[in-house]
């Protein structure tokens, strides 16, 4: 069902008479991709928004009272309970993770595919914990995707601890937006336990699920310290639509203004939340550079009926409130104002490659950057206005669009084919965004061309896990898209 205004409004009065008001572990996440996936359809969650609210007001205090404690007793540090107090403590130590890695991947045909592992952990908890289904969207498909790319992560890099706990951190920052607290992951870590039992059989273990918990402890102590860190931010960022034009019948270019100052770098992303689908994140990249004005801009194509992207699309408005999570990505300008820059963005992917460009005009020492920019028609070219005078103002940039089959564009096929033909990029630093098959052919591509893994920046497919530091398991995508 398209979601409306009116579908919204009727649905929030039914809300009013429902649900508790605590949030659970992962409720509304954001989906990999920073869009829908094709075919999926958010119908708006039931739960009670107000309830969720306050629920919010109530962690603000919160959090409120425990930095003063912070600021006063710089060395103090509140015991958050024996569950956590075990989780921190594992993250603090030294952790054989390698180990665990050998032994969870060992006995990994006992509990993959994962779906059936997800879906006993998931039935486990509401079982125990019936408050917690009213947290999460309707559709379920959403949250089962996410956190199946979750294990294949945590267990890919299990032997590298430090990268584990780094983006364990930032996760633990942008889970404050969901309301997350510490006794949510110890009824995660119980509810895990139960799936491992119940999808491993007769086969079960001790040995599996000890590993299994180490793991989950190890990364659940850098969420809530990652948590702690982050006291003195806003868990969101309130923000109005002060702009909303539609450059075709499913792509809308908007700006919005925060309620308070949202630091970010560019080529950055943030979740947003539209009151038309209250619970529900979806991450989208912030199209321009960071403004006096404070005000940021997203390009965002609908992808789905139902679903954040039609909200925002056909939903949204001149005066709207919606909500941002915390800036995240790490395809952001390296500090080497030496090295050429290469940029190749397809459909919506322009918006990180825009807020590139406009950060590296502002810098005193201009880099050579060369842009590849891909669409299916020229049609598809929605911002040439912004492009062509980026390209008019910047002797530093050359630009090669690159236009699906189509006769009259510099080059005609798949931007990694054309980024291929155009030369030696060795020596530069790359960006690449856009659709997920575009993204791991250019990043492919470049690794063959003898560009550097680590000079080849890009956002994950699921806008939260980040880009694999080598190969990830066989057909796994390893790149993310706004398109």
């Amino acid at each position: 069902m398209p979601v409306t205004r009116r579908t919204a409004r009727s649905t929030r009065r039914r809300r009013r008479q429902s649900a508790p008001t605590t949030a659970g572990y992962g409720a509304g996440h954001g989906r990999a991709a920073r869009e829908e996936p094709q075919g999926e359809s958010q119908s708006v969650n039931t739960t009670s928004s107000d309830g969720h609210d306050e629920y919010h007001a109530l962690l603000a205090r919160r959090d409120a009272m425990r930095l003063r404690q912070q600021l006063l007793s710089p060395s103090a540090r509140p015991d958050p309970g024996p569950w956590v107090s075990a989780a921190r403590r594992a993250h603090g130590q030294p952790y054989d993770g390698a180990a665990d890695q050998q032994v969870i991947t060992r006995q990994l045909p006992l509990v993959t595919p994962f779906g059936k592992l997800i879906g006993h952990l998931y039935d486990a908890m509401f079982e125990r914990h019936p408050y917690l289904r009213s947290l999460f969207p309707d559709s379920m498909d959403f949250q089962r995707v996410h956190l199946e790319r979750a294990f294949w992560y945590l267990i890919e890099h299990l032997d590298q601890p430090q990268e584990v706990a780094d983006f364990c951190a930032r996760l633990g920052r942008d889970h404050r937006k969901l309301g997350v607290r510490p006794v949510h992951f110890e009824v995660f870590e119980q509810a895990l336990a139960e799936a491992l039992r119940r999808s491993a059989g007769a086969r079960w273990n001790e040995e599996m699920e000890q590993a299994w918990l180490r793991m989950v402890r190890f990364a659940v102590g850098a969420m809530v310290d990652g948590a702690a860190g982050a006291l003195a931010e806003p868990p969101y960022w309130n923000a109005t639509v002060t702009a909303h034009e539609l450059r075709g019948p499913d792509l809308a270019v908007f700006r919005v203004r925060p309620a308070e100052p949202f630091p970010y770098q560019a080529g950055q992303y943030t979740r947003i939340q539209t009151p038309l689908l209250p619970l529900t994140w979806r991450p989208y990249s912030i199209a321009c550079a960071p403004r006096p004005d404070g005000e940021l801009e997203f390009h965002v194509r609908r992808t789905a009926p139902g679903g954040v992207s039609e909200a925002l699309v056909t939903g949204t408005r001149a005066g709207d409130q919606l909500r941002l999570g915390p800036a995240q990505g790490s395809m952001v300008l390296d500090g080497d104002p030496a090295r050429d820059v290469l940029i190749v963005a397809g459909g919506t992917g322009w918006a990180t490659a825009r807020a590139l460009l406009e950060e590296l005009s502002r810098r005193p020492l201009h880099r050579g950057t060369h842009l590849f920019v891909g669409a299916r028609t020229l049609e598809e070219l929605y911002d040439t206005t912004a492009l062509a005078r980026l390209e008019k103002n910047c002797s530093w940039l050359r630009v090669v669009p690159v236009i699906g089959e189509e006769s009259g564009a510099a080059e005609s096929g798949s931007v990694a084919d054309a980024v291929a033909r155009r030369g030696d990029w060795s020596g530069h630093a790359a960006y690449v965004s856009g659709p997920p098959m575009m993204v791991t052919a250019t990043v492919y591509g470049l690794t063959a061309l003898s560009l550097p893994p680590d000079r080849i920046h890009h956002d994950p497919v699921d806008g939260t896990l980040p880009p694999a530091a080598r190969p990830s398991r066989a057909g796994a995508p390893v790149a993310i898209t706004g398109g």
